[in-house]
């Protein structure tokens, strides 16, 4: 039966006892054979490399181009991206990582003063405990239990921007929401298609990409306090996923005379990698199979110097095979030997962008990859892999952060601290000057305790005349006020300030309130918009990254929100834009509350131009409610407008005044019925009252009584009572 390995090239096919090689055969390639014939042992090199191995079951693995077998099993990445470094000699590669080296030295001189400031502002942090220094100390602390406490207007600046920015850029639900732009009316499967996107893309940088979240938290931090972070957006070959992740700008190495990430000639990922992950990336093709021998001893900068001693970790390079690689991917523009840059067949000479990977232990070069689509091979365009976040533009490359704005005010309020700290020690406990025929005792250290006394030898002198203290001074409260003064305003400047929109604030008018939001966020809502366009361009990166693998998109979320497939993912991110989900006008929670009560007051004074239940909606899921609808009343039914309601009361009025009339005829015509029924009962009982008379003077007999009745009716009565 044929059989073919996992991994090998399929232009290699086998057939039972004998072996077809399609063209384009690699050299690299290991073929197995099965059913092979019995009695082949194995075969090897003259250093004793194996080429050749008979398994039990038959089967045999051969090498085809005399390469040990243990070399032939890697993989060979193929493709435009391959690693080209395979097909050069080590001439050309020597005189590129020469190059390439001087450069990135070059690069590293420009910015040694921005390292320097760097190191120093991470100091001004506070972050590491020091205790009252001992004489002599070298750091800052000449005299014994002087105060070394730092003013923390610089960390409190830097750790509330990170959890605004936090809270902003990285909501619990997921940072990415779907933009469609456009006038044409979508139809409800394009409407399901995009929010599946956006919930599956959620679903990626929360879930699958579990590092996001806390690796672009700790970025923010960084970004507060430098003026300057990175994200790398990539496809980690390693996690078979695209990646983004932050990079230290002290690990980016860009020279300070570049505008910008797209103008700059060289930009250097500095990263320090496990021997193991490098052998990985050796084993899965992506770097050169070469030996590269222990790692050298890492130089550490001042700043990583810094960020050690602040931690209390000890730079112990240790052991060699302990250490990790330092390794330089640089993304830069050559002319290559080989490759040079053509146009209708002719060498221009023009440099194209690469990335080289450099072990800057042995200056070897592990790869070089084409950094451009086979697309843009006319005049090709550098991709883009890094995105520059920024707190307040600079004056070279590297920008301004809170440790610029904040770091000789930190600074000032320190010394000031100190100053009155040391002034209250002094204070409480002075020191003196002694006579020297009273210096006969044990000891010149006097501390008395409350209710306590310590014994003097005075050599005959008073003591008033033998120990003298030294005229030390209170704390001033003139040092006190500028203290507090500089510390706020530092605090306004650093858009730290609490806003005053507490107590008392309620009546403002809405413009007041407005101003204030506008007076108050100024600077953080400009921050904020730099954040938000760096994180549109990041999820743009992020969709190139996917269009590229957009396998690795779903493979791992076991419930998508939509069955994906190639065609459909790839469509679905060319119709849709992804963009933060945070408002690039709103920087902050306390901002967006103040904009909600800003509306409440516009609504209530003029309520009939607003919705009121939507008004009391948002402001309720601005404050943090969820499921509304529960808390508010149902609605009521629809008032009617001023005509309609003055014709419905007239039509009310019209109507109760036709209802009197009939109640008032009803009555009329009960009363007629009762005054005929009275005038009839009367008239009835008259008659009878006429009858007995009769009777009673016709009648003398009792025994014609009987008789009359019947002669004498009620009609004949009635008859002698009409008129005439």
């Amino acid at each position: 039966m044929a059989g073919l390995t996992p991994g090998l090239n399929p232009n290699i096919r086998l057939v039972e006892n004998s072996l077809e090689a399609q063209p384009q055969l690699e050299s690299m390639d290991v073929l197995v054979i099965e059913d092979a014939p019995e009695g082949a042992g194995p075969e090897m090199d003259m250093e004793g490399n194996v080429l050749r191995i008979e398994h039990d079951d038959g089967s045999i693995s051969i090498s085809l181009d005399g390469q040990p077998i243990e070399r032939a099993k890697k993989k060979k990445r193929q493709g435009w991206f391959k690693n080209l470094a395979e097909d050069m000699s080590d001439n050309d590669l020597g005189s590129i990582a020469e190059d390439l080296m001087r450069g990135i030295n070059q690069d590293l001189e420009s910015r040694k003063e921005w390292i320097e400031d760097r190191a120093q502002g991470i100091r001004l942090l506070g972050l590491k405990i020091e205790i009252p220094g001992v004489q002599g100390a070298a750091d800052g602390a000449p005299v014994e239990g002087m105060s070394k406490v730092r003013a923390p207007i610089l960390l409190e600046a830097v750790l509330r921007f990170q959890a605004n920015s936090r809270s902003e850029l990285l909501p619990t639900d997921g940072p990415v929401k779907i933009r469609i732009d456009g006038f044409g009316q979508r139809s409800a499967s394009q409407d399901n298609l995009a929010e599946a996107l956006e919930r599956d893309m959620n679903h990626f940088l929360t879930v699958t990409a579990s590092e996001y979240y806390p690796d672009t938290d700790k970025m923010l931090f960084q970004l507060g306090f430098g003026g300057s972070a990175f994200k790398k957006v990539y496809f980690c070959p390693l996690r078979n996923r695209p990646v983004s992740e932050s990079i230290d700008a002290d690990d980016l190495i860009v020279n300070n005379q570049a505008t910008d990430l797209a103008n700059a000639k060289r930009i250097t990922h500095r990263i320090f990698m496990r021997p193991s992950v490098v052998k990985r990336m050796q084993i899965i093709g992506a770097y050169r199979d070469v030996e590269l021998g222990d790692p050298s001893p890492q130089q550490p900068d001042a700043v990583q110097i810094e960020k050690a001693q602040q931690q209390g970790i000890q730079l112990d390079q240790g052991f060699a095979v302990d250490r990790d690689r330092e390794i330089y991917e640089c993304y830069c523009e050559l002319d290559i030997p080989g490759f040079e840059h053509e146009i209708n067949g002719e060498k221009t000479g023009l440099e194209v962008p690469y990335r080289v990977t450099i072990d800057v232990s042995t200056k070897k070069i592990l790869s070089i990859v084409r950094n451009y689509a086979e697309t843009d091979q006319d005049l090709p365009t550098a991709k883009k892999v890094f995105v520059k976040y920024t707190f307040v533009p600079g004056l070279g490359f590297y920008d301004i952060g809170l440790l610029h704005i904040l770091g000789n005010t930190t600074n000032a309020v320190t010394a000031a601290w100190r100053e009155l700290l040391d002034a209250g020690m002094y204070s409480n406990f002075p020191g003196f000057l002694y006579a020297k025929q009273g210096a006969r005792q044990n000891s010149n250290i006097f501390r008395v305790p409350p209710g306590g006394g310590a014994q003097i030898d005075t050599g005959g002198l008073s003591i008033q005349q033998t120990v003298m203290p030294l005229p030390y001074k209170e704390p001033s409260g003139a040092l006190m006020n500028m203290a507090n003064y500089i510390s706020e305003y530092g605090q306004r400047i650093g858009g730290t300030a609490e806003m005053a929109v507490g107590e008392g604030k309620q009546e403002s008018p809405v413009g007041t309130t407005l101003a204030m939001i506008e007076q108050a966020t100024k600077v953080l809502s400009a921050v904020h918009k730099r954040l938000h366009a760096s994180q549109a361009e990041e999820f743009q990166l992020l969709a190139e990254c996917f269009r590229e693998h957009p396998n690795s998109f779903w493979k791992g979320n076991k419930r998508p929100a939509y069955p994906w497939d190639e065609t459909i993912f790839v469509a679905a991110l060319a119709d849709y834009d992804l963009v933060p989900q945070a408002d690039p006008n709103t920087a902050s929670h306390v901002q967006r509350v103040m904009k909600v009560m800003a509306l409440i007051q516009l609504a209530s004074q003029a309520p009939q131009l607003y919705n009121l239940p939507e008004v009391n909606k948002k402001a309720l899921k601005t404050i943090g409610w969820d499921q509304v609808d529960e808390l508010l009343a149902p609605p009521r039914p629809p008032m009617p407008d001023p005509k309609t309601q003055a014709d419905l009361l007239d039509a009310q009025s019209k109507m109760a005044m036709a209802q009197a009339k009939v109640a008032e005829t009803a009555i009329k015509s009960k009363d007629a019925d009762i005054d005929g029924a009275n005038r009839q009962a009367d008239r009835e009982s008259r008659e009878k009252i006429a009858y007995a008379n009769l009777v009673k003077e016709v009648v003398t007999d009792p025994a014609a009584a009987p008789l009359v009745e019947q002669m004498v009716t009620p009609e004949f009565v009635r008859s002698l009572m009409q008129p005439g």
